[in-house]
């Protein structure tokens, strides 16, 4: 069984957490093969992304095993809640440059931290790179945002007026 299978503790950084099968099979190969020809098995797992493991020990509460994970939530969820209540003028930009900055945020501690719990969810590369693109568009359409924004990019006004004639 492996270690995400419910009733059975598991061992996260154990050898069945690399292979999904306790050590017995090496790159799908079944050990038991012999030179008379390896046997396949079918993959009946995944492995986990690069840094997935806890952020914390085994022993400490969920939630500070997923402190990353939860940093990132917290920050994008206080931005919906500035957009969605509205409470002050350009709240719509704040809340949204709250958003963007919590998946850069993700980005960061994607590559500074060895391990980010379930923040991973492709390969460190993958990840750094998805969440700091959709971070960092999120921010700048925040700034440049209708009425009155905050900043201006002359090149791509230039560029939406010659999509839209």
């Amino acid at each position: 069984m492996t270690s995400g299978t419910p009733g059975t503790p598991g061992n996260p950084d154990g050898p069945e957490a690399v292979n999904g099968a306790g050590g017995a099979e090496v790159a799908g190969v079944a050990a038991e093969g012999g030179a008379k020809g390896p046997r396949q098995r079918l993959t009946t797992d995944t492995a986990r992304p690069e840094g997935g493991g806890r952020a914390a020990p085994g022993d400490a509460p969920a939630p500070a095993r997923q402190w990353p994970l939860l940093t990132v939530l917290v920050l994008a969820g206080l931005g919906l809640l500035v957009v969605g209540t509205d409470p002050f003028p350009q709240a719509f930009r704040v809340g949204a440059i709250l958003v963007g900055t919590a998946l850069l945020a993700g980005a960061a501690m994607r590559r500074v931290l060895p391990s980010v719990g379930m923040l991973a969810v492709r390969s460190r590369f993958t990840d750094m790179i998805t969440y700091g693109v959709m971070g960092g568009l999120i921010v700048l359409l925040a700034l440049m945002v209708q009425p009155h924004p905050w900043l201006r990019i002359p090149f791509l006004e230039d560029v939406l007026h010659l999509t839209v004639t």
